[in-house]
């Protein structure tokens, strides 16, 4: 069973989180259930997803998620950068009374599980990434390959001209291939339907998820010091392979597996694979 709540910050703000509790019977000598911090891609609510649901179970993995600020009823942070949410998952931790914890995202959630192993060493055991975009820098075309740069191209100039851009924008199935439609019409059927949802009620967490890509991150990828995993389609239209190329080079301890026939989406397919690789760490996830 999973319990949805609000936490409440410091600031006054608070965040809808999900939490799956985990299994008892995997409790480390410390006490604490091995737990996983999911990090939803743009746009979503942040519920949790029934494949990750299903795969967390089956290993006794605790399955904690969020919505980011202004995603499924979390409250708003004007001028939020990919750092911030560092912040945000450690009053959650706090609230939730977390041990160490690993983190993995997909698509936007990814730079912030990087976020979160780069600013809270103590906590994060280990981060995966599921077709992260990488820092925004000239010193590759960062846009290349993207069948829809639109959104991110408008960001770079700001958020006024990312709120523009939103007005006319809309989703360009090209950008999806058809490993990705099949994914949605079968496993991650959950997350089509979420990303509706999420789209339904307005553009602003998307419109402040694009601004902090395309825009500084708020710390450097050598500050991550814990195990990462890379995850990425060669067939993506919607990060292009580049960017996981990217975040190698610059992450001090990343691996990155290579799925030729994935897309954006039938990447996720990896989750399970992804769950056991953080099971196995060095140091676990608890």
């Amino acid at each position: 069973m999973v319990i949805e709540q609000n936490v409440n910050l410091s600031d006054g703000r608070t965040l809808r989180t999900y939490d799956s509790g985990g299994g008892a019977d995997r409790r480390g000598a410390d006490g604490h259930v091995p737990t996983l911090v999911w990090h939803h891609g743009s746009p979503q609510t942040g519920a949790p997803l029934e494949p990750l649901l299903s795969a967390a179970a089956a290993r006794g993995i605790r399955l904690v998620s969020y919505g980011r600020p202004s995603y499924g009823g979390s409250s708003p942070l004007p001028g939020r950068n990919v750092a911030a949410a560092a912040d945000d998952v450690a009053g959650i931790a706090d609230a939730l009374g977390l041990g160490p914890f690993a983190v993995m995202g997909a698509s936007g959630g990814g730079p912030h599980a990087l976020a979160c192993a780069a600013l809270l060493p103590d906590r994060v055991t280990g981060a995966v990434c599921f077709a992260g975009l990488a820092p925004y820098t000239d010193d590759f075309d960062w846009y290349e390959g993207m069948v829809s740069r639109g959104g991110l191209r408008a960001a770079a100039d700001g958020r006024e001209a990312r709120e523009l851009y939103a007005a006319t924008d809309e989703f360009d199935p090209v950008s999806f291939t058809s490993a990705d439609f099949a994914a949605l019409e079968g496993a991650w059927k959950s997350l089509g339907a979420d990303a509706v949802k999420a789209g339904q009620a307005g553009p602003d967490g998307l419109i402040d998820d694009d601004v902090a890509f395309a825009t500084a991150w708020g710390f450097d990828l050598g500050e991550v010091d814990a195990p990462v995993l890379l995850v990425q389609g060669s067939l993506d239209r919607v990060v292009p392979a580049a960017h996981a190329g990217w975040l190698l080079a610059g992450l001090p301890r990343a691996e990155l597996w290579v799925r030729p026939e994935d897309g954006h989406v039938s990447v996720l397919d990896a989750c399970p694979a992804a769950m056991d690789w953080l099971m196995a760490l060095d140091t676990p996830l608890a």
